[in-house]
């Protein structure tokens, strides 16, 4: 948990390494069962740069499941919609799909933080779209 914080909170000088360790957090992340580490896992993982030929489906998926799940912590789904949204914009079918799950997110209470995740990642699609 320490050492999580601790490269949450290294410089953009450092991001070069975080994006080599990127299949090792992908694999903790995909089982991982404390939301703290979940969390930081995440947040690491939306501030990366994701390449067409270079997204692992597995993580997307997970990233998918997590956006509707209301058994997870607000700040799990914002980062799994951020994160989504940065592999699926190469592709207009993965963006298709990402925006039916937002827009599933109509018929849910939201939190400030998921409506704010929410509008901006519609707002990017949008664009994209133009």
């Amino acid at each position: 948990m320490n050492a999580l914080w601790v490269m949450t909170h290294l410089p953009e000088t450092d991001a070069e390494w975080l994006l080599s360790l990127r299949d090792e957090m992908i694999d903790i992340l995909l089982t991982e069962t404390d939301t703290g580490k979940k969390r930081m896992l995440l947040q690491l993982l939306r501030e990366q740069e994701y390449v067409a030929d270079d997204i692992r489906t597995d993580f997307l998926d997970y990233c998918m499941s997590k956006i509707n799940s209301e058994y997870e912590p607000y700040a799990v789904r914002c980062f799994s919609i951020y994160a989504a949204y940065k592999m699926c914009r190469h592709f207009p079918e993965l963006l298709a799909e990402l925006e039916e799950h937002l827009d599933m997110m109509r018929y849910q209470t939201l939190s400030p933080g998921l409506k704010s995740a929410f509008h901006q990642t519609k707002t990017k699609i949008a664009k994209l779209k133009k």
